[in-house]
């Protein structure tokens, strides 16, 4: 008998394939989905008892909140750095510095990953699933990856590659993490799959404590207090707190309460997170923009003053109020809501935002600064700045003179000069924010130098003293008027008494010889 020559066998074994993909054709087209489903999965057991090989599926996203997977991203890191470069497609994306691009496996593209002499395969893909009728409910991707390795290697791939891949990725993540400024999103409409309650762009803030107007022991103060907060996640376990810290910056306006926040951004490595108040539907919707932060960030409402009608102090009701009073005070409610469901106004209350800063929901993720500016202290809450809500009160305040030292370093890279004397003497004598320091510091043409820019701060300090001293001086004029008037009203008062007492006895003397 003569044996089946190569060509002979391909040939055989390519009709084979190519009828049974012909069935499979028909049995997709025709056959009922239950059927087909129910023929798929006795199809698959039956072929896992001779397929050597198991596989894992990483998706991007789990849960119900479609929340974007850890693993997912710890994978997507590891993969960029130890196997793009034997990958034949690649895609790019901005790196941390957005100065170079980072390369990463394409969609449905195929690498292979070594671990301790064991061979591994990752493949790149995605699920389409088809839009649903409801209109809020968009095409949906599934991103994953897939591992598939030999089932002999079963234990050492499920347990130590697994843990070295997620910890590597980890530490890769962190090394070329980008950091991001967030806003909360007002059009968002829940559910949706593409959509967040944020939207963000890259943070690209250049400010550092080194730059930053204010005195080295205040500024050396604030940066071992942000730094051991970073280092403290066994600290806070151990005592039974939220890993989180409050900061209230507070001082006039210029003084550097929005540079302070980049400081600590760019010191930590933090993302952060500016909150606007007015766009927040209700206390529901705070919360949720709550859960949808990540650790290592900034929580931010800047001027929280000014943010809503919810940092006033607590009125008290008076013990009886009169039925008139009841019902005028019902009408301005009532009157106040229609006004309010008319603009679409927030709903915001005060207690909702304290349950927000430490609540049960403020446990939710951990390593978070929050952080509210304001420019009159004077206006919030107490029960909004107490210490345990906003842990560390820092004062931002008019520029002094080893303030304005960092400022001349920073601008006119001078560390000492013969006019910094002037300066000083003037400003121990007025008040200027170091945002008007670094105005009249800052170089208007390519002409300008040192000497015309320090002119230029010390013209603007005497102007600033001869404003002082003008404002004083109406102030004392005011007061001086005032006091006069007072007297004249006392002398006036004194003058009519004596004339009434003299009026008086008069009268009763008249009287008395009258009756005579």
């Amino acid at each position: 008998m003569l044996m089946p020559t190569m060509t002979e066998t391909w040939a055989t074994m390519g009709s084979t394939i190519a009828s049974f993909m012909f069935v499979w054709a028909i049995i997709r087209q025709y056959c009922p989905y239950e059927v087909r489903r129910y023929f798929e999965k006795y199809a698959h057991r039956l072929t896992g008892f001779f397929y050597p090989y198991i596989k894992i599926s990483i998706h991007e996203f789990t849960g119900d909140r479609l929340k974007r997977s850890e693993a997912y991203v710890a994978v997507e890191a590891y993969l960029s750095t130890n196997t793009s470069r034997s990958a034949k497609r690649l895609k790019a994306e901005m790196g941390k510095d957005s100065t170079n691009l980072v390369l990463s496996m394409d969609e449905y593209e195929r690498v292979t990953d070594e671990f301790r002499g064991v061979k591994v395969w990752w493949v790149a893909s995605k699920v389409v699933s088809p839009a649903r009728s409801v209109s809020y409910y968009p095409e949906q991707e599934k991103r994953f990856y897939r591992l598939t390795f030999h089932k002999r290697h079963r234990e050492i791939i499920t347990g130590a590659y697994l843990e070295h891949l997620v910890k590597e990725g980890r530490e890769i993540r962190a090394r070329n993490r980008q950091r991001k400024l967030y806003t909360n999103s007002p059009g968002y409409k829940w559910p949706s799959y593409k959509q967040t309650m944020w939207s963000h762009i890259v943070f690209e803030h250049p400010a550092t404590f080194e730059t930053m107007a204010l005195e080295p022991e205040k500024k050396q103060e604030i940066i071992e207090d942000l730094v051991t907060f970073s280092q403290s996640k066994d600290f806070y376990a151990r005592i039974g707190k939220a890993w989180k810290r409050g900061y209230l910056l507070y001082g006039p306006p210029g003084t550097g309460k929005s540079t302070m926040i980049a400081a600590m951004a760019n010191l930590l490595n933090y993302d952060v997170y500016d909150l606007e108040l007015t766009a927040v539907k209700d206390n529901t919707e705070l919360r949720k923009l709550l859960i949808e932060t990540t650790s290592k960030s900034i929580i931010v409402i800047e001027d929280i003053d000014c943010s809503l009608d919810l940092t006033g102090q607590r009125k008290k009701k008076p013990e009886k109020v009169s039925d008139e009073e009841k019902e005028k005070e019902k009408m301005d409610k009532e009157r106040k809501e229609v006004k309010e469901e008319g603009s679409g106004s927030s709903k915001v209350t005060l207690s909702g935002l304290l349950n927000f800063i430490d609540g049960l929901w403020s446990a939710c993720g951990g390593e978070r600064l929050i952080v509210f500016t304001t420019n009159y202290m004077e206006k919030l809450d107490p029960a909004l700045i107490r210490r345990g809500r906003m842990d560390k009160h820092i004062e931002l305040s008019y520029c002094s003179f080893e303030a304005f030292k960092v400022l001349a370093k920073n601008y006119l890279n001078l560390e000492s000069h013969p006019m910094f004397e002037t300066v000083r003497g003037l400003m121990k004598e007025t008040k200027i924010t170091p945002a008007d320091v670094a105005e009249n510091l800052m170089p208007k043409s390519p002409l300008d130098n040192a000497e015309k820019c320090l002119s230029s701060l010390i013209q603007a300090l005497e102007e600033a003293k001869d404003e002082d001293a003008r404002k004083n001086a109406e102030k004392d004029e005011a007061e001086r008027r005032k006091t006069e008037q007072e007297q004249e009203g006392e002398t006036e008062r004194k003058k009519t008494e004596h004339e009434e007492a003299t009026y008086k006895e008069n009268g009763i003397a008249s009287g008395c010889h009258g009756g005579i």
